[in-house]
């Protein structure tokens, strides 16, 4: 992490700006890409001044803190800042879990991955169907407002497909004799 660390009514120690790059340096383990961190030491007073902003990999983070010891107020501010990062980054991780999320199609979100097929989603739904005739069926896939039907043709003992057409028509799928 790149850092500036500026002194305000204060003489500057290397003592303190090791401290704090040290300090720093334990954020490297949350942010992916690397980021630059300005940081302010400043004394009003008996007062000590600590700000700090951290910028990169997406995110701005601003901390200040005012104690009369510079040791204690950086540790404070830094304790804040991993808090706000942590708090940031998760937000992050939650995006783009739900973005991800969102995205698949409702079929890959409901498919079960066979054992032999490795690269192909498929959704096993078993279902019961009963010997009708075609006319029957018809009926029943305008009752249940589906878009096809499996059912046993009563006239052939064999299961068939019947489903609806784009054009509004119905299309028949039966096994070859």
């Amino acid at each position: 992490m790149q850092t500036s660390v500026t002194f305000k009514n204060l003489d500057p120690s290397d003592n303190l700006k090791a401290y704090v790059k040290d300090k720093l340096d334990r954020f490297d383990k949350y942010l992916d890409n690397p980021a630059e961190a300005s940081v302010v030491l400043s004394v009003q007073k008996f007062r000590h001044k600590v700000e700090i902003t951290i910028s990169g990999d997406k995110l701005n983070i601003n901390g200040k803190e005012v104690k009369k010891d510079m040791y204690s107020a950086i540790d404070v501010v830094m304790d804040k800042l991993e808090k706000q990062i942590k708090k940031n980054k998760e937000k992050i991780r939650k995006r783009r879990i739900t973005a991800k999320f969102k995205s698949k199609s409702f079929f890959e979100r409901n498919s079960a991955v066979p054992d032999d097929i490795s690269d192909k989603r498929v959704k096993i739904k078993n279902i019961e169907y009963k010997p009708m005739d075609t006319e029957e069926a018809i009926l029943q896939i305008d009752l249940i407002n589906v878009n096809f039907l499996v059912f046993t043709n009563s006239k052939t003992d064999r299961v068939n497909v019947l489903y609806r057409r784009k054009d509004g028509h119905y299309g028949l799928i039966q096994p070859s004799e």
